[in-house]
């Protein structure tokens, strides 16, 4: 009876220690090393690896630390968005009239009320105006107003970019009325005959001036961006772009992207020079105001529709995007206008309502471009493991990155056995880098990861994250 006994207390002790063991697991070798390597301590790290259909995670480590996930929170923002509006939702912009035509002619004044569309791009834009021209307008002889109230008190957020660097793209704020994201696209094109460089500007508004000092040179590639040595003046109605530095033969064009002007100045001039290349008339001043009661409705532009949306925020991390997605969320029970306030309570109350508790939640703008915002590892793969047993799953899961094909995952693990096995999103800053999505395991189990780093020394860990991938992928 006493070896029954203790036959019995050592296989109930062998069961606990498995089950300790399968709860809390140690760190994969490649990771620990990658990890040792980089000068990443296990303290800096929150991860969390789940196989759809078990109930304890195959891996985690550091999972309740909260930390900033960078642009990985943009998976709750547009899994969110997705649950709550659905695939098809769509943006409006109104455009109104403030007198009545006599022929083609409008006496009076043209008002463009913004709904917040996130991707009203140059070509959407001109499909817009095209339709108005359509529909019988030439001659524009008053102003062109600009109803930006959709989203409120905005200019005066973060007048400087995240990063003190105002105009790079990403930085853009959201707007009601966001055209083009109020960007401008700039072409360098060597010229070796005439040892030259050129530089296009698309779109070619008179009220951004290029200053083009550069030199070509034969010396290899390499970083280029940092031998343009780039910089700007100017206000929200006029700017000048002064590129000085070296640019070398062997890069071949290149592009890059800049925003400068302010958000109705940017929508006034565009207007101006595309109404005229549709051939309209217009010399009318901008003003800002809201749509009057009695203005007549003219057109109605509709946008693509939400799983567009979210594919461009996720493959490719789209910043102004996604903040305008997370503006939006705030106006689904209290209306406009729409703020981040009313915003962290709409997804606060709809995670309560999916019975999925994140006390450790912080959030400012859904998109990542934050040094306040922070999850936790688990909390992250909650929601994934929610979000993959939804009806949107097969939109959220497609608007991520695949690994080594597309998106911000292109250049990442390409030969790996890994290689199109997985969907997943990344998020950097700098002193955070994460990871989380999904992979196809070569058994063919869907599994959850989540890997996040915060520390000093982050840029250093997607080693690690790659090895994790691996790992999951072979394990």
């Amino acid at each position: 009876m006493a070896d029954l006994r203790r036959l019995i207390f050592f296989g109930l002790l062998f069961c606990a220690t498995a089950f300790a063991q399968e709860r809390s697991p140690r760190l994969p070798a490649p990771v620990t090393q990658a990890l040792t390597q980089a000068g990443i301590p296990e303290s800096a790290i929150g991860i969390y690896v789940h196989e759809f259909g078990s109930e304890q995670p195959v891996l985690a480590v550091g999972e309740s630390r909260a930390l900033n996930p960078a642009s990985t929170i943009k998976l709750l923002t547009t899994f969110a968005a997705l649950d709550q509006l659905g695939p098809a939702f769509q943006w409006t912009t109104d455009v109104f009239s403030s007198a009545s035509l006599q022929g083609d002619v409008l006496p009076g004044d043209l008002i463009l009320r913004g709904g917040g569309d996130p991707r009203l791009t140059l070509e959407n834009f001109w499909l817009m105006l095209r339709n108005l021209r359509a529909r019988g307008v030439r001659e524009i002889r008053g102003d062109l107003v600009v109803d930006r109230s959709y989203f409120g008190g905005l200019d005066a957020v973060d007048p400087g970019g995240f990063d003190n660097e105002p105009t790079r793209p990403y930085n853009t704020l959201p707007d009601a009325l966001l055209v083009n994201f109020k960007s401008f696209r700039v072409n360098l094109i060597p010229d070796n005959e005439r040892r030259t460089v050129r530089i296009l500007i698309e779109p070619a508004l008179p009220q951004v001036q290029i200053v083009n000092n550069l030199v070509l040179d034969g010396e290899p590639c390499g970083d280029w961006i940092t031998r343009l040595k780039f910089s700007a003046s100017g206000d929200n109605a006029s700017a000048k772009l002064i590129f000085n530095g070296n640019y070398a033969l062997a890069c071949g064009e290149k592009e890059r992207h800049y925003s400068v002007l302010g958000h109705p100045q940017y929508v006034h001039a565009l207007f101006t020079l595309l109404w005229r290349e549709l051939g309209g008339t217009f010399n009318g001043a901008l003003r800002e105001g809201m749509a009057p009661s009695g203005a007549k409705p003219l057109l109605t532009h509709v946008s693509q529709p939400l799983t567009d949306v979210i594919r461009d925020i996720n493959k490719f991390s789209n910043n102004v995007m996604a903040r305008q997605l997370f503006l939006t969320l705030g106006t689904i029970g209290a209306g406009s206008p729409a703020n981040a306030d009313k915003s962290v309570r709409a997804i606060k109350q709809w995670l309560e309502v999916r019975r999925l508790p994140m006390p450790e939640l912080v959030l400012e703008n859904g998109s990542g471009l934050s040094r306040s915002e922070r999850i936790n590892a688990r909390g992250l793969a909650q929601l994934l493991l929610l979000a993959g047993r939804s009806a949107v799953m097969p939109e959220f899961v497609a608007s991520l990155p695949l690994v080594a094909i597309d998106g911000t995952m292109r250049k990442r693990l390409n030969g790996a056995d890994i290689a199109g096995q997985a969907h997943i999103k990344t998020g950097s800053l700098a002193g955070a880098r994460a990871i989380a999505g999904y992979v196809l395991d070569a058994r063919g189990r869907l599994m959850i990861v989540v890997f996040m780093v915060n520390h000093a020394r982050a840029a250093e860990a997607l080693a690690a994250q790659d090895a994790l991938l691996k790992w999951v992928h072979a394990r």
